[in-house]
């Protein structure tokens, strides 16, 4: 595939090709459209490079441009994770991978005395590689993809997967999870951990959520149904889902289910979300009118 190809993408949701375009996307995104489906209301890019090419941006263009999780924000994030995981799940004995493990802030953190997990990471980027390397990390330098060809490069199942900030930047979200079922143990729990931030009160202005970077880094944009409704069709039973309405984090922790069951899941109306749009917009019009395009 040349390095920059382009493949246009029915819905990851529910698969319909119906979609219809975000209102006011452009305006945030130097004219790049993003898309709702009619069917289900996933929000999500049409237009993808390739999974390998997408990582590639990641780690050479992003990550390397001065991109760092080393800052509080982040911090406090994944501390919220790591609690409400241990709460939920327990951490303690457990084998954890972290899909996009980043520079290795969370897994340095859950492998720590309060919760004594044993963490190993797959993360594309060589330079972050290296930095957990520098950390005494075990980790797959590669994509959650090049993990699952290499037949897991000789690890046995996991306890827990973890995608923190990552499954919306993936090209194929469907086939991150299902890569990341098939690497756990029968009895294990993968973990979601994204912004809350549609149908939910306004947390932060329209700019910061929508930028100008290729859309197709960030492919999708969940609510807490519809990240309910990807982990149910990639063959998870939802265990537990946090008080999202009100927190900046949405995370969300799927059992693996029996094949023998149906998936059980809601979308969105696509008109509410075109809706809570519409709203965003004007609400970051009515503080910050010189930052729209």
């Amino acid at each position: 595939m040349a390095q920059d190809e382009y493949r246009d993408h029915v819905c990851d949701l529910c698969g319909a090709n119906d979609p219809v375009e975000l209102p006011h996307s452009r305006h945030y995104t130097n004219d790049q459209p993003i898309h709702v489906c009619r069917a289900c209301g996933f929000v999500y890019v049409i237009r993808r490079r390739s999974a390998e090419r997408i990582a590639e941006v990641w780690s050479t263009e992003i990550f390397g441009s001065g991109y760092t999780a080393a800052i509080p924000a982040v911090t406090a994030r994944l501390t919220y994770v790591a609690e409400f995981v241990n709460q939920q799940v327990g951490l303690r004995g457990k084998r954890l991978c972290e899909i996009g493990g980043g520079e290795g802030a969370f897994m340095n953190m859950i492998r720590e005395p309060r919760y004594g997990a044993e963490p190993f990471g797959i993360e594309p980027s060589r330079a972050n590689g290296e930095k957990l390397r520098g950390l005494g990390i075990r980790h797959f330098t590669g994509t959650v993809e090049e993990f699952a060809a290499a037949k897991h490069a000789g690890e046995p199942p996991f306890d827990v997967a973890v995608m923190l900030w990552t499954l919306e930047n993936c090209q194929d979200c469907r086939r991150m999870l299902s890569l990341a079922r098939g690497m756990l143990k029968p009895d294990g729990a993968v973990v979601v951990a994204t912004g809350s931030r549609l149908l939910v009160p306004f947390k932060k202005p329209l700019h910061t959520y929508l930028q100008k970077n290729p859309t197709d880094t960030h492919c999708f944009r969940f609510s807490a149904n519809t990240l309910q409704g990807i982990l149910s069709v990639s063959g998870f039973d939802i265990a537990h889902v946090n008080r999202y309405l009100d927190h900046d984090i949405l995370c969300v922790i799927g059992r693996p289910r029996s094949a023998d069951r149906p998936a059980k899941w809601q979308g969105d109306n696509f008109l509410d979300i075109c809706g809570f749009f519409e709203r965003w917009h004007v609400d970051t019009a009515m503080y910050f009118p010189d930052r729209i395009g």
